[in-house]
């Protein structure tokens, strides 16, 4: 198989910068490029080339990292800048945003007219996530693009390749559903039992191994009791997926309830202000329901 001899990454933010971080790590050859340059210019103490502009970053690379906010944004960065004119023929791209699966649908078929190949590879794990090096990889596309990329997903995680184009981003939407309303559930139970006289770090605790044990009770189950709410995952992030997850399941004519009710849920939360806060937040939500009861007596650590 052909060496990775020049990767672009196009956003650097939250999750990207971790990212681009981990494959120079790996000894990889990166261009970047931001559309806040400031963001990226940390990369280059590390080795990474700054761009001024997605064309420039992409120019002779063999693989592509985007790594945006959403469909659109996405969109116009593949195909109303610069980029496909500079694209080497027969260069990867991988999109690691997370967007609707009919958009990466439509990317790949648009992309392919120009002899450039597509994965959509969205990523679940978080900022903690993309600085180890631990990401959940989901990725869609032909399984030759998915051994080329190889090398550059286990520089960031643990890959799985999922099926053809598209199915990245809607093993990203199960995901994302999932994650969401454990978040609920488990500000729920912490809730309760806070309410009702024990401590919640303890009850944490006391669950941890048992069948309602996860990554969720682990990680953001600790981010309620420290009421850390410093964004790993922003709850407007999570509830733009939300809502792709209730417009694709439309599409296939399914009603998911629990999805429907923690999506509004989320939509009240940041409307109060609170869009920066991490997803786990959404205990705020249901504490704002209950009060004064509410988990823990440390005070509420908030984004800027």
């Amino acid at each position: 198989m052909q060496e990775i001899s020049s990767v672009a990454v196009l956003g650097t933010g939250l999750m990207g910068r971790p990212m681009a971080e981990r494959l120079l790590g790996a000894r990889f050859s990166l261009r970047v490029w931001n559309r806040t340059r400031a963001k990226a210019e940390p990369l280059t103490e590390l080795g990474a080339r700054l761009c001024e502009t997605p064309g420039e970053a992409v120019e002779d690379a063999d693989v592509i990292i985007t790594m945006l906010e959403n469909g659109p944004v996405v969109t116009d960065v593949l195909f109303a800048s610069d980029l496909l004119s500079k694209s080497a023929p027969g260069a990867l791209v991988i999109d690691m945003s997370s967007i609707p699966p009919s958009l990466a649908r439509d990317h790949a078929t648009r992309l392919a007219e120009r002899d450039l190949s597509h994965l959509d590879a969205p990523v679940s794990g978080g900022t903690a996530g993309a600085a180890a090096g631990t990401l959940a990889i989901m990725a869609g596309g032909s399984p030759e693009d998915f051994a080329k990329a190889a090398p550059l997903f286990e520089a960031m995680g643990r890959a799985t390749h999922v099926g053809p184009t598209g199915a990245g981003q809607m093993t990203k939407l199960a995901n994302q559903a999932i994650v969401a309303v454990t978040i609920a559930a488990v500000s729920e139970g912490l809730l309760l039992a806070a309410a009702g006289g024990a401590d919640p770090a303890a009850v944490r605790d006391a669950i941890s191994g048992g069948f309602c044990d996860s990554r969720i009770l682990e990680l953001h189950g600790k981010r309620m009791i420290d009421r850390d709410w410093i964004p790993g995952g922003k709850s407007s992030t999570h509830l733009k997926d939300m809502n792709t997850v209730l417009e694709t399941a439309e599409t296939l004519k399914l009603d998911l309830p629990l999805t429907k009710a923690v999506r509004d849920q989320l939509a009240e939360l940041v409307a109060t202000d609170k869009a920066e806060t991490d997803h786990a937040a959404l205990l705020l939500w249901l504490e704002a329901r209950n009060a004064p009861h509410r988990v823990g007596n440390l005070p509420d650590r908030l984004p800027a």
